[in-house]
């Protein structure tokens, strides 16, 4: 008879009441309705039928935003998609405070992408998406924090344009580079203008120096090959005055 009564006990007492709670995750210890408290990881034992466990994963969950549909603050329509990171901190609080912490999660953040995203023009949201972030994760964080959520980490991860709308931004950055080049190309004629007019003073003041610069550049056409040069009539006259230039600079 005892070991009837054993068995009976192990069977329909001990045996119900064993749960294993993963150590990602913690139970959540309800008696009849009223929590009692959490179960840590491992091999756990309730009393059956009056208490039971619920468990919750306190893992980061990757949350993808489905694309939104956005006007901007410039009425530019774009569709945004985004992924949120966020993790349960609070058990009791993500079980009591929300029914379904996930769905709300995923609710609250569509429309805090909409409602903070409009609020910016289209060159600000393609080039200001850290500050983007950190706003919409700051507007989560607060809605999040009752129902002991924390939202780590959230990131716009497309941003898809209309396509007049790209037509219109290639063409303005096809713009943007023929103006630089522009730019650099009349820079560097100013510079070269600047040289010029200082070579222009140099020869102005050593009327020999355009002379040799005369036969520097008949030395250079005539390293080709059947080239044909031809002697101005001045070319003796520049003989001379720098046979006069090499015995004064000589006598000196």
């Amino acid at each position: 008879m005892l070991y009837y009564i054993i068995a009976f006990v192990i069977i329909f007492v001990i045996l119900p009441g064993l749960k294993i709670v993963q150590q990602y995750q913690t139970g959540v210890v309800f008696r009849l309705g009223k929590i009692m408290g959490t179960k840590m990881p491992g091999l756990n034992w309730v009393i059956p039928y009056i208490e039971w466990v619920r468990k919750v994963d306190l893992r980061t969950v990757t949350m993808p935003i489905q694309p939104q549909k956005i006007i901007t603050k410039d009425n530019v329509s774009i569709d945004v998609s985004a992924v949120a990171y966020y993790k349960i901190v609070d058990p009791i609080k993500s079980i009591v405070a929300i029914e379904n912490v996930m769905a709300a999660i995923n609710q609250i953040a569509q429309t805090t992408v909409r409602n903070i995203v409009g609020r910016f023009e289209l060159d600000e949201i393609l080039s200001e998406r850290d500050r983007i972030n950190q706003e919409i994760r700051n507007v989560l964080d607060t809605h999040t924090e009752p129902w002991g959520v924390v939202v780590s980490v959230v990131e716009i991860k497309d941003i898809e344009l209309p396509e007049n709308m790209q037509r219109a931004m290639a063409r303005q950055a096809e713009a943007e580079r023929e103006k630089r080049s522009k730019i650099i190309a009349a820079e560097g004629e100013f510079l070269s203008a600047q040289k010029l007019s200082e070579a222009a003073d140099v020869i102005a003041a050593h009327p020999i120096a355009l002379q040799l610069r005369n036969l520097q550049t008949m030395a250079e056409i005539s390293i080709e090959k059947n080239s044909t040069i031809i002697f101005p009539a001045q070319f003796m006259s520049t003989i001379r005055e720098l046979n006069k230039f090499i015995k004064d600079e000589t006598k000196g």
